[in-house]
């Protein structure tokens, strides 16, 4: 099992890292500016060297046949050695390579002059090694003349590079340290304000850890950052849904001690009074066999209760053929609308709903049923269902007496039957948990012509799938 990352170390490695990159790619940068520079200063003093060397030369003769002489002590270029930290060499020779004066070993020049020289005057920089060393090399081609001649002398002047890399470590180091102390400053900057940032999590963990167990009340922070407000409201959200989820099963536990109390003594005592002999046994198992029905209808219909809230916490709803699912509810129940005598006509349009079958089934058979069994033997029970643009229309209309107002306004609560006698009052609560749950609605309604009623209808409005 993988560790949970630490929200704060992946802040600091996402800040610190990229800062930390960008420093080191500044730092190499600079350290190439550097050198850069500082060749280009050094570069002037052996370009200076070269032109000092270059007044100390004489010609004889001219072009071709001009003889060059040199009288250059090495003694002339030391006030261009910087604390004897580096040694410079020179040689002066002809454009053919002929040596006039300097160190024989350093290698002739065989460069070319760039169009644009860096400086006014025909020079050449170079790298190279002189007696086992890097050097840097500049090359003067300087005109001469005098009353006896002319000609063009070729004279080089070789640095060491200690003074360069002293000066240019020198630099390094510098950056480096500055470097440092602005990525230490950075650092300490991002701990401060990463510890501020994730101080409401911590606050709010602290908040939820002190909770009761009970406890789910929504979170209430108004003081979190706007970044914390969807997990907030996402916690919300998911704790109303485990409240609304633990009131629906201790409510469940409540009815069913409650309901099942009652069948079970009265069953009890039936049991009791056949023992005894008080009524004839087959009486007496008629009654038992009555209350045992009624007790497992009850028990069935909290139990389709109880999967109806099941079901809508699982979300995600399949597409099912309401009209299909109306049609085999119709003909399951057609022993008792052909024992009550009814009048049945059903019509249906092509309803596509997003719902569980079990639901749809459900419904149906809970309301066919009570229409059934309200409906005078002989009348019409008729049920339709329209497709409209957006919902489908579900009526079962029957030829019974009605319902009073006062009755029709708590007929869906729970264990609120018309008729005690006759039902456990389950049936319509669970018809409106479900049409809630799919997100529509369902309505009781007389059906009058003028101050008579001929009937009742069950209206259930549901929304169409979307295709």
């Amino acid at each position: 099992m993988t560790r949970p990352q630490s929200l704060r170390r992946q802040l600091l490695l996402g800040i610190l890292l990229p800062t930390l990159l960008f420093v080191g790619v500044n730092t190499y940068s600079l350290h190439r500016q550097a050198l850069a520079a500082l060749h280009t200063a050094y570069d002037r003093t052996l370009l200076a060297s070269a032109k000092t060397i270059s007044e100390q030369l004489d010609v004889r003769g001219y072009d071709e046949l001009a003889e060059l002489r040199a009288t250059v002590p090495y003694a002339a270029l030391e006030a261009f050695e910087a604390d004897n930290q580096s040694r410079m060499f020179y040689r002066v020779s002809s454009l053919h390579g002929e040596l006039i004066s300097g160190f024989a070993e350093l290698p002739v020049w065989r460069g070319t002059i760039a169009q644009r020289p860096p400086y006014a005057a025909l020079v050449d920089f170079y790298d190279a090694r002189f007696r086992g060393q890097p050097v840097r090399v500049a090359v003067l081609l300087q005109p001469v003349a005098s009353s006896e001649g002319r000609g063009m002398a070729v004279i080089q002047v070789a640095e060491t590079l200690e003074l360069r890399e002293a000066a240019a470590l020198q630099i390094l180091h510098t950056t480096l340290a500055r470097q440092a102390l602005l990525l230490a400053l950075i650092a300490g900057i991002v701990v401060l304000v990463v510890q501020r940032a994730t101080r409401p999590v911590r606050q709010l963990s602290s908040n939820l850890q002190a909770r009761a167990e009970s406890d789910l009340a929504p979170i209430a922070a108004p003081a979190a950052p706007r970044e914390l407000q969807p997990l907030i409201d996402a916690t919300n959200a998911v704790m109303q849904r485990l409240s609304r989820l633990l009131a629906h099963q201790q409510r469940f536990v409540r009815d069913a001690s409650h309901q099942l109390r009652t069948p079970l003594a009265v069953l009890k005592t039936q049991v009791q009074s056949a023992l005894r002999g008080d009524l004839p046994p087959e009486q007496a198992l008629q009654e038992i066999g009555h209350t045992v029905d009624r007790a497992t209808q009850l028990a069935n219909q909290m139990l389709a209760l109880a999967k109806v809230e099941q079901l809508r916490q699982q979300g995600g709803l399949p597409t099912t053929r309401l009209d299909a699912v109306l049609r085999e509810v119709a003909l399951e129940l057609s022993p008792l609308i052909a024992q009550g005598d009814l009048d049945f006509c059903i019509a249906t349009d092509a309803a596509p709903v997003q719902a569980h079958e079990w639901m749809l089934r459900e419904l149906c058979r809970n309301l066919l049923h009570n229409a059934i069994r309200h409906a005078p033997p002989g009348t019409e029970l008729a049920v339709t269902l329209q497709a409209h643009a957006t919902h489908a229309a579900l009526t079962f209309a029957d030829a019974g007496p009605g319902i009073d107002d006062e009755l029709a306004a708590r007929l869906f609560q729970p264990f609120s039957a018309g008729d005690v006698r006759t039902g456990s009052g389950l049936g319509l609560a669970i018809c409106q948990e479900i049409v809630q749950a799919l997100g529509g609605s369902i309505a009781l309604t007389n059906r009058r012509e003028g101050s008579q009623i001929l009937g009742l209808d069950a209206a259930v409005r549901l929304p169409l799938a979307r295709h």
